[in-house]
């Protein structure tokens, strides 16, 4: 597994709040799907509410 590092920005009532978050993960997908997951299930949020701006390593 690979420790990745996604950043971007996820829709507030007040407008966009910004987030950088780390995660080990197979690839880049995976850490993607994977941070979805998690912003969704913590703020009940709809994957059109997420930007992922980047996946870095």
């Amino acid at each position: 597994m690979t420790n990745y590092r996604v950043t971007g920005r996820w829709e507030t009532p007040e407008g966009w709040q910004s987030f950088e978050t780390e995660l080990d993960a197979e690839n880049e997908s995976v850490a993607v799907e994977h941070t979805y997951a998690e912003f969704g299930s913590r703020h009940g949020l709809k994957r059109r509410q997420i930007e992922i701006q980047e996946v870095a390593q």
